[in-house]
């Protein structure tokens, strides 16, 4: 799913006062980042991501390597900050509607 311009900004300002779900550490995208993505990506399907000083890699390649992962669309990257969205299959979340 490519998302648009539109969607981009509808999806950045819903992140904004979102709090961080994921941590990314010194041992980078493991297995339980991986997990721990996937599960917050199906409960609410927009989340925020932040790499800790200590990792050795950058917010971007970060992003664009959990999206690839988790199969999600990236929204944004500030600082040490991102954020990710994935529509989500459960029928009983309250599901995020994008504008055309």
């Amino acid at each position: 799913m490519d998302l648009t311009g539109k969607q981009r900004s509808y999806l950045r300002a819903l992140a904004n006062s979102m709090d961080t779900v994921v941590v990314i550490g010194k041992n980078g995208i493991s297995d339980a980042v991986i997990a721990e993505g996937n599960g917050a990506l199906e409960a609410r399907e927009l989340i925020k991501c932040r790499v800790l000083e200590s990792a050795m890699l950058t917010a971007r390649e970060a992003c664009d390597r959990l999206a690839k992962l988790t199969r999600s669309e990236p929204v944004q990257v500030i600082g040490s900050k991102f954020v990710l969205y994935r529509k989500s299959h459960k029928k009983e979340i309250k599901h995020i509607e994008l504008p055309d």
